[in-house]
Order: C-alpha cells, then structure tokens, then sequence
C-alpha cells in the first residue's frame, strides 16, 4: 500500500500491478524494476536510480537501462548507488574502478560524476575514524552505538569481518569468509628461477578436475637449509578452443595469462591428458620429484600411465583428515614469509578466490563448491606442501610427528 497526500492523490494514478505511478498532468510515469522482471527493453527514460549495483547477477540491465535508453531526453539523469560488494568481475566493480579512475585523473568523463566514501583495504576496521571516513553522517543517521556492536560481534567471530567490511565500510571483500591475507601472500612473491631448481627433490600434486575445465599440477620443493623457503612450481592446463568462451563468460584474462606462459593450453574442446602426462615425465628429468599426490576423482588412468614412467603416486583424501594439516601449515608459511611463489598470477588468483569449509573440532579444507571461482590450483599446492613437509630431504620423520598439528 502506498500512501501519499490528498492533495498528490488526485494528480497520480497507481497502477500497483505494474508497480507503476503516473503523473496525469504530464503521463510521465514512475516504475520499480527488477533484474528478473519482464523485458526492459523500449523504454525512453528521464532519469534511472540504480539502487544496489552489486546485487545485480550480471549488466544486462544495466547497459539496457544505461544505454540509449535516454537518448531521446534532452538531459537523461542516473544515479547508481550501491555498497560495496564482492565480486570483482561484475559491473558494480567495473563502474567502482571508473570512478577511482577518474578521481585519479587516470580516465576523464565529463558525464560521470564519482562520489566514494569507503575505507581503504589498508585500513584498520576496528579505527573508529575509518568508520567515518565510510560513513560521513555517523551519529546522524546511523547510530554510533549500533556501528560499535556490530564492530565488537565482528570481533569475536571471524564469520562477520567481511560483512562489517563491506556493508558497513564499503570494503570490497572477496567472499563471505576470507581466508589468505592476500597482501601476505603477495608478500612471499620472492623470484623463482626453475633452472636453479634442476636436479632438487621435490613434490607434486595433481588436480585434473574434469576434462572441459582447469586441471593443475604443482612442484613444492622443500628448503634445503633453516634459511630457505618452500618453492611452489604450478603449472596450468585448459583446453584450446575454450579460452575465448571462457574469457567472455567468465571475466578472467586466461587469454592474456596464455601469452604470457602462466597458462598452458591443449588442443581441442577438452583437456588432453596424454599431453600433460608427457608435460610431468619432462619435469621428471629436470627434477627429483619424489612423489605425486593426486585426488582420487577421475585420476585412475592417468595414474597408472604416471606409475609406469616410473613416478611414485599417493591417493590424498580430500576431507578434513588429510587436508586440514597442510592446508593451516600453508597459512603459517605463507604468515612467516617461508613460502616462493614469483607471484604467479593464475595461482594468486585461485590463492584469492578460496572458500574454507570448517568443522566443530576446527578442522578445515578448502570449499571448492563454495569458492567463488575456481581453486583447482590451491588443492594441488596443498596436497604437493603435504607430501614435502612429510617426506621433505630425505628425513622419514614428519614435522607434524615433532610438533604436532597447528591450531589456527
């Protein structure tokens, strides 16, 4: 039910089936749309309030409502209002990048006008003058008090950071529980030169997933002294004919990640394992891979044809008992900086867009059905870290036998 004054009553038609309020003086009319509502298209628009842009499952209707639909107006107005939000291949974070880009005079648009009150990922977020600096009418329209228990709830339980983040700090956070620092993990980018490698022992896991998606293999080459850090090798395979789909529907640079050598392709519309089988008999003979840990899904050929090139291969769990040790021991090496990656961008990517799954005895592993894209790369660094901290130089004794399992 919609209320107004008598004296607006008499000039207005509701049409509450349309969610539709006309004007009669002029028949302009004012409707509520929604992204699932019927076809947008034809409209001829005086101005458009774009509430929540991050909420919106793809731009279809944006560029419908944005997009020619005021060209007949003289002066069309938008108003795009939205949080922050989490996915960082949408069109909220695509206008939220232009108007940074604007305000710092990377980009010039006369008909744009970029307005941002957010703390900065750097930011303390328990600072109550970050809380400010994202919400200029603190003490007016939001309560103080209500900002402090939200804040403190945050606090105690981890769950509710990145929504204190994002709602109330306008924060783009990368889900709904985050996991890597990724500030941290780019911390330990320290140069990695394969040549330098040849010859060290090291582990591997494999992670083929299904045959039209990404299948990872990983090197981890354990430290050879107290001064040395874990090495992580990754390498990454799609198929051929699917990178350009793959780059239009999913927003992700694999085309550019291909030229640049991160991203391996096979030819053809699904994964050629016979290639990357002849791909891990090479590494073979430039390094000491010791073991090969693989998820026993849909690996039962392949690890038949990798036992008969000579390769020791280990089936690993993908439940809490097997993941959830080497999955913290990567956490802690990745805090203390013990851990070489050379910022392989594909890595960071999928090190970026993990999900963590816990259970009551505080037991994790990551989430691939839950991550926001794909992670295949982080199960094989985890798997490949398991096998080097267990078997790592030679030494038969497990480093969670000396010291047991880390509590994070």
């Amino acid at each position: 039910m919609v209320r107004m004054c008598p004296a607006l009553s008499k000039r207005v038609k509701l049409l509450a089936s349309q969610k539709r309020i006309i004007y009669l003086p002029t028949h302009s009319f004012y409707q509520v749309l929604s992204a699932d509502a019927y076809s947008k298209h034809g409209f001829n628009v005086s101005g458009v309030i774009f509430d929540e842009l991050h909420t919106q499952p793809n731009r279809k209707l944006f560029d419908v409502m944005t997009k020619g639909s005021g060209d007949a107006r003289t002066q069309p107005l938008y108003f795009l209002i939205t949080t922050a939000g989490t996915d960082t291949h949408s069109i909220c974070y695509e206008t939220h990048q232009k108007a940074l880009d604007i305000i710092a005079g990377r980009k010039i648009d006369a008909t744009f006008y970029p307005v941002i009150y957010g703390a900065k990922e750097t930011d303390d977020w328990t600072d109550v003058k970050v809380w400010k600096k994202a919400n200029p009418s603190l003490g007016i329209t939001v309560g103080m008090d209500k900002v402090k228990a939200a804040c403190e709830s945050a606090r105690q339980n981890p769950a509710e950071e990145n929504a204190f983040r994002q709602l109330r700090l306008n924060q783009w956070v990368k889900q709904a529980i985050r996991w890597m620092p990724m500030d941290k993990w780019d911390a330990c980018a320290f140069p990695v030169q394969p040549d330098e490698l040849k010859g060290r022992v090291c582990y591997g896991g494999l992670d083929l997933s299904s045959t039209t998606d990404i299948t990872a293999f990983v090197l981890v080459f354990p430290p050879q002294d107290e001064a040395d850090n874990y090495v992580v090798l990754p390498y990454f395979w799609i198929p051929e004919e699917n990178v350009s789909l793959r780059v239009r529907r999913d927003h992700v640079p694999y085309d550019v990640w291909q030229k640049q050598g991160f991203l391996h392709t096979t030819e053809g519309n699904v994964v050629h394992y016979g290639y990357i089988e002849k791909f891990i008999e090479t590494m073979g003979e430039q390094y000491n891979i010791r073991e090969i840990a693989f998820d026993r899904w849909g690996a039962v050929q392949m690890v038949q044809n990798l036992e008969g090139m000579g390769f020791t291969v280990v089936p690993f769990g993908q439940g809490f008992k097997d993941m959830s040790p080497p999955t913290k021991e990567l956490m802690k090496l990745t805090l203390e900086k013990k851990i070489a990656h050379d910022g392989q961008p594909v890595l960071r990517w999928m090190m970026d867009n993990i999900f963590i799954k816990s259970d009551p005895a505080g037991n994790i592993k990551p989430d691939k059905e839950k991550s926001t894209e794909k992670i295949d790369g982080v199960v094989a660094t985890v798997m490949a870290l398991d096998r080097a901290i267990r078997c790592g130089n030679d030494n038969s004794e497990s480093v969670y036998d000396q010291r047991g399992l880390l509590i994070l």
